[in-house]
């Protein structure tokens, strides 16, 4: 014969590991933009570590990396009037992912997946801008 409590018991760890379950799907869930939210909280456009800060006469590229992604942000010099701005990131054996347009700050952020491949970053501001050759190999 059982008692009641026992089964009180049961039922309790039960509901128990069901909440902690459904706590760490959630969380799984959100964890990506959570961290997301942490980086913006912090100044930066992209998550990650920042590798590379390209320089150039009217502006910067400044290109993070985390987890197997590579993202970049192009940045002027003298923030004010909407002018031509463009970032594109590219993983070896893909297309290009491009942000360009008239803005006055920033162009991008722009993403991709490059696992361990090697990646090539450009940006511009006003018709000026840098190139990388194949990167972050």
């Amino acid at each position: 014969m059982s008692s009641g409590r026992g089964r009180g018991r049961i039922r309790r760890r039960l509901t128990l590991g069901a909440a902690g379950l459904a706590a760490a799907v959630l969380l799984a869930l959100a964890g990506p933009g959570v961290g997301a939210a942490h980086a913006l909280a912090v100044g930066g456009p992209c998550v990650g570590h920042k590798v590379r800060t390209l320089p150039f006469s009217t502006g910067k590229v400044e290109v993070f990396k985390t987890r197997g992604y590579v993202c970049a942000v192009t940045t002027a010099k003298r923030a004010g009037a909407r002018k031509t701005m463009s970032v594109s990131v590219q993983a070896r054996g893909s297309r290009p992912v491009r942000d360009k347009g008239r803005y006055a700050r920033r162009a991008g952020p722009v993403t991709v997946h490059a696992g361990h491949r090697c990646v090539r970053v450009t940006g511009s501001v006003s018709g000026r801008g840098v190139s990388t050759g194949w990167i972050l190999c």
